[in-house]
């Protein structure tokens, strides 16, 4: 049995039981609840201890990789810079229309009560615009790391990796090799916390069905929603970039693209999908040899355009069902250390990389982290929407790099 079968059994055997206990006898549903919640609880405790030395070496990590990327060639910075312009425009325009589309529902008193009941931190307050620019840059990085502040933590990290892109090569290739290790460690860790991932799921969610009721259905579903609307519409304001800054006709850019979507959609993976993508690039598309076999390995290497709209549109999701609205510092913050925690995390496998880069996006605007897990456990459904996105990214980011570069030139 697979690792996604294993979770959504968990989490079905949760919602199940926790809802057939709330209609049933809700006195003992919620005695239930108190005795299950602490297994989830050290299961999630387990995963968030790999939080701090993850991200900080991601973002190291994948700030050298990108600079080495860049130093190749002047096609390589272009496509750096169109990976980063994309990613920032992505979350953005999530920041912007997750909580408008949320705004238009009302959500779940009973729900916003079970996760509070967790005992984690509300939403952050925010003390204005003079308090969230002072908050960016920490006074003292190892407290930032002890107190789990993820953004002045990333903030250093970013400083860090820069700093060791100027330095000589031979202590630069060491140290970003001990990162890269680090985090190599960090996630075999969370593969083997993700092995007990059924029965921490299924603590979770039973104790927050057993008090919320259907009601965790009807939220779960809103979810599911808003991730497969907003894929949808990225995917379609992909296209028109590629139309309008890659100079291509619709239809000859959409034959080229179809066949790498049908492959995205029956893989759900981008790595698989490369060799579609580099034949309809040179064959359909006719872009040269030298800007699609250099721009597409490095878009699957360090460019996953849903990445940043699942992680804004989690926390904007998060912060609705607790009845609560994030303010525009907050969610700008959200953007900025979206690209950060993206461009450092592709490549992650399975649900590994779900916890690994929501937590950081979650945790810095001062969200429960405790729905995540089970928001993972259904992120397989509109997982497929989001590889046929990325696949398009990709194909766009290609496209608007070779209309920078003539073939003559």
């Amino acid at each position: 049995m697979n690792q996604t079968v294993r979770v959504l059994a968990g989490l079905i055997a949760g919602l199940v039981i926790g809802i057939l206990l709330a209609w049933r006898t809700p006195e003992t549903a919620l005695q239930t609840a108190a005795i299950v919640e602490p297994f989830g609880k050290l299961w999630l405790n387990a995963l968030q201890m790999t939080v701090v030395p993850l991200v900080f070496s991601l973002v190291v990590v994948g700030i050298n990789q990108a600079s080495d990327a860049a130093h190749s060639g002047r096609v390589a910075k272009q496509a750096i810079m169109t990976f980063v312009l994309l990613l920032t425009a992505a979350a953005a325009m999530t920041a912007v229309l997750a909580p408008l589309a949320l705004s238009l529902l009302q959500p779940s008193h009973a729900v916003a009560v079970a996760l509070q009941a967790h005992g984690e931190a509300s939403p952050a307050a925010s003390g204005g615009w003079a308090a969230a620019l002072t908050a960016i840059v920490p006074s003292n990085a190892l407290a930032a790391a002890v107190a789990n502040a993820m953004l002045p933590l990333v903030t250093f990290a970013l400083f860090f990796g820069f700093a060791l892109t100027r330095i000589e090569a031979t202590g630069r290739t060491q140290v970003v090799g001990f990162f890269k290790a680090v985090s190599d460690a960090m996630i075999v860790i969370v593969h083997w916390v993700l092995l007990a991932a059924p029965v921490g799921i299924f603590a979770l969610v039973l104790a927050l069905t057993a008090r919320a009721g259907l009601d965790v259905l009807q939220a779960l579903g809103i979810y599911i929603l808003l991730e497969c609307a907003l894929y949808a519409l990225a995917t379609i304001l992909l296209i028109a970039t590629a139309l309008t800054f890659g100079r291509r006709k619709l239809g000859e850019f959409m034959t080229a693209l179809v066949p790498v979507q049908a492959v995205a959609a029956s893989t759900q993976s981008s790595l698989a999908t490369l060799p579609a993508m580099l034949d309809s690039a040179q064959n359909r598309l006719a872009i040269p040899a030298r800007i699609s076999g250099l721009v597409l390995p490095m878009a699957v290497s360090l460019f996953r355009i849903t990445s940043p709209i699942q992680y804004i549109a989690t926390a904007c999701f998060i912060a609705w069902a607790l009845g609560a609205a994030l303010t525009p510092a907050q969610l700008a913050t959200g953007v900025a250390l979206s690209v950060l925690v993206s461009m450092g995390s592709v490549g992650l496998p399975g649900q590994a990389i779900f916890l690994a880069t929501n937590l950081p996006v979650t945790s810095a605007l001062g969200l429960p982290i405790s729905p995540l897990p089970v928001l993972m456990a259904v992120d397989a459904i509109p997982d497929v929407l989001a590889t046929v996105g990325n696949v398009t990214g990709d194909m766009t980011a290609t496209a608007v790099v070779a209309a920078r570069n003539p073939a003559q030139e």
